[in-house]
């Protein structure tokens, strides 16, 4: 189990920039951020023991946040392309 949180900076190092732009230009890339970051915080929450959660709970959001992590990476990878 990971104990680091999954922040999308993180996530995607290589295009922090791109991730700043289309959260001021985007608004719907700004929400799918935000919700990713709230549902990251609550995985996080969970796996360090500080907000106790069920097992199918944890899974469900991890589920979730691999979701929007995917929404976003496509996001990244069409602002990219149009750029370039």
């Amino acid at each position: 189990m990971s104990h680091v949180p999954h922040e999308l900076h993180e996530e995607f190092p290589e295009a922090e920039e791109t991730l700043r732009t289309l959260k001021a230009n985007d608004a719907h890339f700004a929400r799918l951020a935000d919700e990713y970051h709230t549902i990251n915080r609550e995985v996080h929450r969970i796996e360090t023991n500080v907000e106790p959660a069920a097992d199918e709970v944890l899974e469900n959001l991890k589920k979730k946040r691999l979701h929007l992590k995917d929404q976003i990476a496509a996001m990244i990878a069409a602002a990219v392309n149009t750029v370039t």
